[in-house]
């Protein structure tokens, strides 16, 4: 074919991707749709300028060979903390299931999320495993699944159907006032883990049946030892932690539109150190190949190019404002088309990105 019909097919091509672009937009026009420069996601130019002015960056690449011993930490004081409240009121068991499991089981899902970048070890498999371990405490499996999904979130961000990280259409409509807003927030965990099912499911692969035995090996375990109070501090404080909870801020804060035109925030305060540097996370999408811990030096290695982006200092205040201001909603969130529908069900067909 010569360089008229190269040329022409080119043009068909995108003239069809706009077509379905305009009916994805008629559905739910409430979300912000990019268009234009806006249609590539902002980390892959700002990645390539920071490499370019400053390649010793690669020197972060690679894992964190830490992240295991704080994860086995973190497993210890769990069944410490469940060992020292049994026979405890249930006003103290719920307290401490709120302010130590919920904080201690949030920070797990982080160090899932390491594994699932493979910022925990070398190698996929060591990843996997180690991803698992960092499940268990958290009573419900979740660790393959997420890698699944995540992987696909930072590969097309943004992207319609794609990055189930986004809100559903039903609850940018049914989530507006200021009282469903706190109850969508309470709700995070149920969205946060059914929502992949019915926006892109994928089937099960043999690690995520290994997950899901292995939790239940570990929970059975508890159970036998601390009986069912025991299993119960472990589910409700991943529960309680994903909900109206201070390390579940940056659930809203990562990319929510606050301030028009940006998709991506960081936050720059004390709830890191709780979360696996997950807050930074412009450096995060800008270098997903970056260890949570590595992610600070990024940012201090390279300035100019994260400091006048707008960020927060809290995320108690981002879940506060999403709450109470009116123009911010589940619907608030960029959304792209870059995608044929058609190259969308051959990535759903073959099982997503990663299996």
């Amino acid at each position: 074919m010569g360089k008229g019909g190269d040329a022409k097919l080119k043009k068909d091509i995108l003239s069809s991707l706009e077509h379905e672009r305009q009916e994805k937009i008629a559905k739910a026009p409430q979300f912000y749709w990019a268009s234009g420069d806006s249609m590539e996601e902002p980390h892959v130019q700002r990645r390539k300028a920071i490499v370019e002015a400053y390649p010793e960056v690669k020197k972060l690449f690679g894992p964190d060979p830490q992240t295991k011993y704080m994860v086995a930490l973190a497993m210890a004081l769990q069944i410490l903390s469940i060992h020292l409240l049994k026979g405890s009121p249930w006003y103290k068991w719920l307290f401490c299931c709120y302010t130590i499991s919920g904080t201690i089981n949030h920070g797990l899902t982080l160090a899932m999320h390491e594994a699932s970048h493979g910022l925990m070890a070398k190698g996929v498999t060591m990843n996997r495993i180690l991803g698992i371990f960092a499940n268990l405490p958290m009573g419900i499996p979740a660790s393959v699944s997420f890698k699944r999904y995540h992987m696909e979130h930072h590969r097309f961000q943004g992207e319609d159907i794609m990055d189930v990280d986004i809100p559903s259409n039903i609850e940018g409509w049914f989530f507006q006032s200021t009282a469903k807003k706190v109850l969508w927030c309470l709700l995070q965990p149920a969205f946060y883990s059914l929502r992949p099912m019915f926006v892109n499911p994928k089937k099960p692969t043999k690690w995520e049946f290994i997950n899901y035995a292995a939790t239940f090996i570990f929970d059975s375990i508890i159970y036998y030892f601390f009986g069912l109070s025991g299993v119960a501090y472990l589910v409700f404080g991943t529960l309680l932690g994903m909900g109206i909870h201070p390390v579940a801020g940056h659930f809203i804060s990562e990319h929510y539109v606050m301030n028009k035109g940006q998709e991506t925030y960081s936050y720059y305060g004390p709830l890191n150190w709780f979360t696996f540097h997950v807050g930074y996370h412009n450096e995060h999408h800008d270098f997903p190949f970056v260890s949570g811990r590595n992610l600070r030096k990024v940012r201090a290695l390279a300035p100019e190019f994260y400091d006048d982006i707008p960020h927060y200092h809290s995320w108690t205040k981002v879940i506060y404002d999403y709450i109470v201001d009116d123009n911010i909603s589940p619907y608030s969130r960029v959304k792209r088309v870059t995608l044929k529908n058609q190259e969308i069900e051959a990535i759903r067909a073959r099982g997503g990105l990663v299996n």
